[in-house]
């Protein structure tokens, strides 16, 4: 893989913020866009914008084509079975939704257990929150190791005969934790409960084989894998789908509509009412088709030479606490003692560096951590060790800028 090839596809990154080199380094939060992905959303509004599924002239023909295409890509990129398996929705969040509404409320009653962990990004908690409250099921925690992993040994003792769906993310947004997915699946089985898998900050950055994890869900969104916002992709077991009811009802989702009664397209359709979402469709496929010809093994092995470049970096840093597991995805969370994340990412920025500071849509890990916020410097393909380097001495700048004012 070679990164100066890389970089130079994305636009965005050849300019300055506030008189320094552009340093990106918040791609768990969103990606950054190839132009191939730029240009493949120009063309489709600029030379065949019309609705799918509905006209028969030519352009409409042109746009199902390319959007139906975009879902064959999604299947063989996650070795899915079956298109019928491929659903798009707005993003990760609305995937987990329609699971929660459309599967656990219709499937839980009291006494039923939901299974999942502190790590969890609030879209992965709070939708099974509301689906417990509903139904009368139990919400329960499958609890942390002190560098914030998963033991198995902790989820066997969790996930009981009574649990009905287990729910985890497979890399933590915070932490960084790669949660060991396939085993947990066979637990779950095991004990007849459903996996659903947040794939959000996985897809992006390793191969994912829906069939190999066994999960009976798993969801992801493109604007985190050089793709555009707004579109995402739920995959669910073709049974499981197909007694389902959707979780949104109107236009392209139905078969026949009386004046009390209607029914429902086939899978996959009847779970995308109203107007898709083609440009982000169709944006989605190329940037598969990008990362497919880099290959996500290169992709994979220089996140890990970076992130242990980086965490080899933060050793040498006085007074910075880092979080979560040495073996981890690309990204790392720290603090500096004494300043404030917000503060901290404030003075990154002036330097050009841009990270993110907060709770990373994740409360009650923040909680568990004991802070109440956190600094992240999450990486991606087109990162360098220079950008590390960068990170680092801006860190340095933020420590003497707080020392010498307070």
């Amino acid at each position: 893989m070679n990164i100066n090839e890389v970089r130079s596809q994305f636009p965005i990154l050849h300019q300055q913020v506030n008189g320094h080199d552009l340093v990106y380094l918040d791609s768990a939060a969103t990606s950054q866009k190839p132009r191939v992905v730029i240009d493949t959303l120009d063309d489709y509004y600029k030379s065949y914008n019309s609705n799918v599924h509905r006209g028969v002239h030519t352009l409409g023909t042109k746009a199902t084509d390319r959007y139906e295409e975009a879902r064959e890509k999604v299947k063989k990129f996650i070795n899915a079975k079956s298109l019928q398996e491929i659903i798009f929705t707005r993003g990760t969040t609305t995937a987990l939704n329609t699971v929660a509404l459309s599967y656990a409320r219709a499937n839980l009653k009291p006494g039923d257990e939901i299974v999942i962990t502190p790590m969890e990004h609030h879209a992965n908690l709070i939708p099974w929150q509301q689906a417990a409250k509903a139904t009368g099921a139990t919400l329960k925690y499958i609890p942390l190791q002190k560098d914030g992993s998963l033991s198995l040994d902790d989820v066997r003792q969790t996930v009981s005969v009574h649990t009905k769906i287990v729910s985890i993310s497979h890399v933590s947004n915070v932490l960084g934790t790669i949660n060991p997915i396939k085993e947990i699946s066979k637990i779950a089985h095991d004990r007849g409960a459903v996996m659903v898998v947040d794939g959000a900050q996985s897809t992006p950055h390793m191969k994912i084989d829906v069939q190999d994890l066994d999960c009976d869900f798993f969801t992801f969104s493109a604007h985190k894998m050089c793709g555009p916002t707004g579109i995402g992709v739920l995959y669910g077991k073709k049974v499981l789908l197909e007694n389902m009811e959707p979780a949104e009802f109107g236009g392209e989702m139905i078969d026949f509509v009386d004046l009390y009664e209607s029914t429902w397209k086939e899978l996959p359709w009847k779970f995308e009412a109203g107007t898709p979402i083609i440009a982000g469709a169709i944006g989605l496929g190329a940037a598969i088709d990008f990362l497919e010809d880099i290959g996500l093994d290169d992709i994979s092995e220089h996140e890990h030479r970076l992130t242990s470049y980086a965490l080899e970096q933060f050793k040498e840093l006085d007074d910075a606490v880092v979080y979560g597991p040495k073996e981890r995805a690309g990204l790392v969370t720290f603090n500096l003692k004494d300043v404030h994340p917000h503060d901290v990412a404030t003075v990154l920025d002036a330097e050009g560096v841009a990270v993110r500071a907060g709770h990373h849509c994740a409360q009650p890990l923040m909680k568990w951590l004991n802070v109440s916020a956190t600094a992240r410097a999450s990486f991606y393909l087109y990162n360098t060790e220079e950008d590390v380097d960068k990170l680092i001495a801006a860190l340095h700048k933020t420590k003497e800028y707080f020392t010498n004012v307070f």
